[in-house]
């Protein structure tokens, strides 16, 4: 059996951030052999892990890749169980790793299929790999709580790590799909276009202030030529293509993405966390 050095140890220890003792027994199982070394360390740390997954995961961040010139775009929520370790930046290009994968690769339809294909970033490892790899360092729980795929043109922001925007779109540039998608994370609009907004909350709206005119005492004849009036401060507040954009309130978002020669399709907002999957909103 060959001698286990220090430098060999040493060296072990500075890739896998892992404890001494923990490394040197390692390459001794293995007979000095490096590489085989880290796979029992994975292995072993993998084990370990699995007895912990019941534990709370109620931090993270979301990763987004988008292109509109590729027609792809895909986001995943990545849970860990502390702020800390959600802003390592280990942490953070996994989160990457897993969005790129899934907008560039075959797709996937559970985070199980998603974990078993490759690493962007880590030649020759596989996402799960390198998941167990940092877990392996850190000792937290890392879970998938939702992904999305979008086979089309897209955009994509991220804030503060915690709001996620996936936009999909028609022409245009990546540019102009970031700076939108920044709208839709800052004001949370409830639809792309007036026609996608729910009819009942239009209707209730609509009613609402049918009654405030005539409170007001507002003739019958003249209502419903002022109710469409202020229901534009509604559609206003509501919905993506009216709002006035967040950069330039002197022009709605919908100028914006005409001027920009690009059609709003839909987008997908999520929120660090939340219970719901966050469907997308279509445009009509």
């Amino acid at each position: 059996m060959p001698d286990i050095t220090a430098a060999m140890v040493k060296k072990l220890r500075d890739e896998t951030q892992l404890p001494m003792m923990e490394c040197k027994a390692a390459l001794s199982e293995a007979g000095g052999d490096m590489e085989a070394a880290k796979r029992a360390l994975r292995e072993a740390g993998k084990k370990f892990m699995g007895k912990r997954q019941d534990r709370a995961t109620e931090e993270g961040r979301i990763g987004i890749y988008s292109s509109v010139a590729d027609g792809v775009g895909a986001m995943v929520e990545l849970q860990c169980e502390s702020a800390p370790v959600a802003a390592n930046g280990e942490f953070i290009q996994l989160a990457d790793d897993l969005a790129k994968q899934l907008a560039v690769g075959p797709g996937a339809k559970s985070p199980e299929e998603l974990w078993s294909q490759p690493s962007p970033s880590k030649k020759g490892m596989t996402l799960e790999d390198q998941r167990d790899e940092l877990q392996n360092k850190i000792r937290e729980v890392f879970r998938i709580a939702r992904l999305e795929r979008i086979d089309a043109p897209s955009g994509g922001f991220v804030h503060m790590s915690k709001i996620g925007v996936l936009l999909e779109v028609e022409g245009g540039t990546d540019e102009l799909a970031k700076e939108i998608s920044l709208h839709v994370a800052a004001m949370n609009p409830r639809a792309t276009t007036k026609e996608e907004l729910d009819s009942e909350l239009v209707n209730k709206e609509r009613e609402l202030q049918k009654d405030r005119a005539r409170q007001e005492g507002k003739p019958e004849n003249i209502i419903e030529k002022m109710i469409e009036g202020r229901m534009k401060n509604f559609y206003a507040e509501h919905v993506l293509a009216e709002q006035p954009f967040v950069k330039d309130e002197s022009q709605t978002v919908g100028n914006i993405a005409k001027e920009g020669g690009m059609k709003l399709k839909r987008f997908i907002r999520w929120q660090l966390g939340e219970t719901t999957s966050g469907d997308a909103v279509d445009a009509a």
